[in-house]
């Protein structure tokens, strides 16, 4: 018998956890209520330490088009080290990774693991008990011995035990030990500094915004998918069945990516930065124009009749373009 369910914690047990949805809010109705696993994470973990997570989205300037992807968008830790004194290291799995995980959060750490989604309940709408698929969610409290645990994942904060506990340790009848497999990667997280506020954490949030995007890719990644897109799609139409995780390294990571540099955008004006309106409408253009392009790209696949999509492509290549140079402008000034 399947576990009983991941029960959700609620805002009061975990301080000030943040639904996504509510932190896009201000920006737009939200195009993309989850993004990719280990962002939608940490933003909830900041958010229950009192943190804000938008000061740290600088990082989305610099999404970059991989060849077959866009870049799986994540905070950078030494970003996470600068505005909220968090440090990340990489655990080294020797033991149990039950027992080692378990230690971490004794010490006052949360740690953040791999794990397989079909075993968590909160995704019964997508993985739970019907498709194996990695994911990472962020435990911050363990029972060894009730077999349970907390943990943060996409929007939310939950509890798992049960079955679902012992599959997401490899513990169930007719899986392979878990001393049989490759280990997970395990990241522990510090909060080893006093977080930065007020001026001071939006003065190094511009900081870091400059810094990405210097970082940033030098031919609009826009137009590099353009070039691609044909022959992806002649492959998508020969495997219509791949259509959703096709989908999620290009639509949603490239639309969530901007939805959510349209949030620190306005987080920024309403910080005191200045001349940021043309980036944060055609940020939130390009999240639009992404998930436009989703429901193009299923109707390709399902019909097997090419569309080039050209008014769309148009729209994200000048919508890139706007928000690039609006921001170089903005931050060219100073604050």
């Amino acid at each position: 018998m399947a576990g009983k369910g991941a029960r959700r914690i609620a805002a009061r047990d975990m301080n000030d956890a943040v639904d996504l949805r509510d932190a896009v809010a201000p920006v737009a109705e939200c195009d993309w209520p989850t993004t990719n696993c280990y962002i939608d994470a940490w933003m909830q973990i900041l958010a229950s330490w009192g943190l804000d997570p938008l000061a740290g989205l600088g990082v989305t300037v610099a999404q970059d088009y991989e060849g077959d992807q866009f870049t799986f968008f994540k905070y950078l830790h030494e970003d996470l080290e600068t505005l909220y004194g968090v440090v990340v290291g990489e655990l080294s799995i020797w033991h149990s990774l039950e027992v080692q995980l378990a230690a971490q959060v004794r010490m006052g750490r949360l740690v953040l693991v791999e794990v397989d989604g079909y075993y968590l309940p909160d995704t019964r709408a997508t993985s739970y008990r019907t498709q194996h698929i990695k994911t990472t969610i962020g435990i911050d409290a363990m029972d060894l011995a009730a077999g349970r645990l907390t943990y943060f994942h996409n929007v939310g904060h939950y509890e798992l035990s049960g079955e679902d506990y012992a599959g997401v340790f490899r513990r169930l009848p007719g899986q392979d030990a878990a001393d049989d497999v490759l280990p997970p990667y395990v990241e522990f997280v510090r909060r080893r500094r006093h977080p930065l506020r007020g001026s001071s954490l939006t003065d190094a949030a511009v900081r870091l915004l400059r810094r990405h995007l210097r970082r940033r890719p030098e031919e609009n990644p826009i137009r590099c998918y353009r070039a691609d897109f044909q022959q992806q799609m002649n492959w998508l139409m020969a495997h219509p069945d791949r259509f959703h995780d096709y989908a999620f390294g290009l639509f949603r990571q490239l639309g969530a990516n901007f939805q959510l540099l349209a949030a620190h955008v306005d987080w920024l004006r309403r910080s005191g930065v200045s001349g940021l309106e043309d980036a944060r409408e055609a940020a939130l253009a390009i999240s639009a124009s992404a998930k436009a392009m989703q429901f193009k790209a299923a109707r390709i696949a399902s019909r097997r009749r090419f569309d080039p999509c050209d008014a769309l492509f148009d729209a994200l290549e000048t919508n890139y373009e706007t928000a690039m140079g609006s921001l170089d402008r903005a931050m060219d000034q100073g604050r």
